[in-house]
């Protein structure tokens, strides 16, 4: 019989986060949860900890009560993050920091800390978005670019731990049937209520915005790509999963011409 692994989930009460710890522990894992506020009960094989992934005293904290429990991880997996929507104009700089402190600082945070438990053969999984290799778009700039500085992230830790017998992977999702999508409306409706510099676009925007976000996915599915990830022998560095084809095919034109397209586009 294999020996069970053991394995840390971050925002293991979110959408994503619930769906992959459920999963893996249908599959024999022991899982450790973290999350800023749980939200469901311990069970066999499953347990959670409050953690604030913006403080390193509660991470460290966290580390501790989890070595008293296993002295070796075989994958972190993160799924902890927040959207956020607004022009870069307008938007304060508490706001601007906090979502770079969770969706990427965070991630830092909790892999330096949890690195100790880390061994031979285990592995990173990191949840960016189908936006973090695209150019940004207005509006959704600002997630978008902690996307896209995680994966670069996500890259160079891949290029370091290599060395020590260990992988990196990325999962990139497009729109995923989560509180993210909630998230996203409630962001849009107050960025449409307080703007003094785009409402008409940022009306249009929304129109947009409600179709690409139309086509998504059940979060089990992206449960099934993160299983994928840690049981297959050599994993690829990125699974794409439910990227819109009208966001690539925007990508696909000259930096230019993109400019103009949406400039005609929102402009009134």
């Amino acid at each position: 019989m294999n020996e069970q692994k053991d394995i840390l989930v971050t925002g293991c009460c979110g959408g994503m986060g619930s769906a992959i710890c459920k999963k893996l522990i249908e599959q024999n894992y022991r899982v450790f949860g973290i999350d800023k506020s749980i939200t469901s009960k311990n069970s066999e094989n499953f347990f959670q900890y409050e953690c604030d992934v913006t403080s390193i005293e509660s991470i460290k904290n966290t580390f501790n009560k989890i070595k008293e429990k296993t002295n070796s991880l075989f994958a972190i997996i993160h799924t902890s993050g927040i959207y956020d929507l607004d022009s870069l104009i307008e938007i304060d700089e508490k706001r601007f920091n906090k979502i770079f402190q969770v969706n990427l600082f965070g991630v830092y945070r909790i892999n330096k800390d949890f690195f100790p438990l880390l061994k031979n053969k285990s592995r990173i999984v990191i949840t960016t978005s189908e936006l973090a290799p695209l150019d940004p778009l207005p509006f959704t700039g600002l997630y978008g670019i902690t996307k896209t500085a995680l994966e670069k992230y996500a890259f160079s830790l891949r290029m370091e731990l290599q060395l020590l017998g260990m992988e990196v992977v990325v999962i990139r999702p497009g729109a995923v049937k989560t509180t993210l999508l909630n998230d996203s409306t409630t962001a849009l409706d107050k960025f449409i209520e307080n703007t003094k510099n785009y409402s008409c676009n940022a009306i249009r925007f929304k129109k947009i915005v409600d179709s690409v976000e139309a086509k998504n996915i059940l979060p089990e599915k992206i449960a099934q790509k993160v299983l994928i990830s840690i049981s297959c022998k050599k994993p690829k560095f990125i699974y794409n999963i439910n990227r819109n084809p009208l966001l690539r095919l925007l990508n696909f034109l000259p930096a230019k011409i993109q400019v103009a397209i949406i400039g005609l586009i929102l402009k009134e």
